[in-house]
């Protein structure tokens, strides 16, 4: 492991890839080459990237990428792909959609399953993320599965969010109803040659206008307007302007205490996750199986409430 790390640092592609394989595969090495890849994070800027399928993401990450090669740096790109609830199989389509960067030596993209995680990301995203930190990448992007309203755990990853929004999809209103605009930092409407491309553009200009996202320092003067950019992904066009807002906010930032405040709010949420892993692990050692058995069915035929349910688990716990 030791030497592995070590080949990490350096920037080895094929460490870098074992390395990602083991922490998605065993949380004991994930534990580990975080605890030893951690002072080295930090520097990366992580730029996430989140809307509903069809909108273009993957398309938009791909000419993003050769953009920001174009300016000097390395990008790795991490693409969650939804898990099949009945096989727990994924189609890792990013690594068919991306295949024209794979020549670029700067560039290095990994496909992952999300492995039934909610919120459009996996729990080892963040670890996988680390290792491309701490392995010298300038720029991180990550793209969600894209299942829409639960899109939602990409802010706290990121320091920039990209919303993609595509025209005739009603997504302006669906966002709205799910949250989504809220988080983004930069609202981009792909396939913006379609017709209705300019009522999706007005619409989202019409909600940002309307107070829908503000961010301050001192409760009066904007620190950041989240700019609505129109772009052709797949004829590589208002990728430019895309990237020179993404830069842009990441100066923004580090400028005043955003970037920190990002920083502790990822933290928050490593934190969070690996406390409701560790404590579903321990719930399986020390409850029996019986007795888990026994409080689902209790609550099944209305004999017990959940929340007595969850007592009594939690009583039981205690005493292990």
């Amino acid at each position: 492991m030791d030497e592995l790390l070590t080949q990490v640092r350096q920037g080895r592609r094929r460490a870098i890839a074992r390395l990602m394989t083991l922490i998605e595969n065993d949380d004991t090495a994930a534990h580990t080459a975080v605890a030893v890849l951690h002072p080295f994070t930090g520097q990366a800027h992580i730029v996430g990237i989140t809307g509903s399928p069809g909108s273009g993401k993957s398309t938009l990450v791909n000419e993003l990428a050769k953009a920001l090669r174009g300016r000097g740096g390395q990008v790795g790109i991490i693409a969650v792909d939804p898990t099949s609830p009945f096989t727990g199989g994924a189609l890792l389509g990013d690594r068919v959609r991306m295949r024209d960067l794979a020549g670029d030596e700067g560039i290095f993209i990994r496909s992952m399953a999300s492995r039934g995680s909610l919120g459009g990301l996996s729990q080892k995203t963040g670890a996988l993320a680390k290792v491309l930190d701490a392995a010298g990448f300038e720029t991180i992007l990550i793209e969600t599965v894209g299942a829409g309203q639960a899109e939602v755990d990409i802010a706290s990853t990121a320091h920039t969010t990209l919303v993609v929004e595509a025209p005739g999809m009603g997504d302006e209103i669906q966002s709205n109803k799910a949250g989504i605009l809220e988080i983004a930092d930069i609202l981009v409407v792909n396939k913006a040659d379609q017709p209705t491309a300019v009522n999706t553009v007005k619409a989202l200009k019409l909600m940002l206008q309307l107070g829908l996202r503000h961010e301050t320092d001192n409760g009066v003067e904007p620190v950041w307007q989240t700019p609505v950019l129109e772009a052709v992904a797949v004829e590589g066009k208002g990728i430019e302007e895309i990237v020179t807002a993404v830069i842009r906010h990441r100066e923004t930032l580090r400028a005043n205490s955003g970037w920190h405040k990002k920083e502790a709010e990822r933290s928050r949420q490593e934190i969070n996750h690996l406390l409701q892993t560790r404590f579903m692990a321990q719930l399986r050692q020390t409850v029996p199986v019986a007795e888990q058995e026994r409080l689902i069915t209790a609550v099944a035929q209305r004999e017990m409430d959940a929340y007595t349910a969850v007592d009594q688990l939690l009583a039981v716990m205690s005493k292990a």
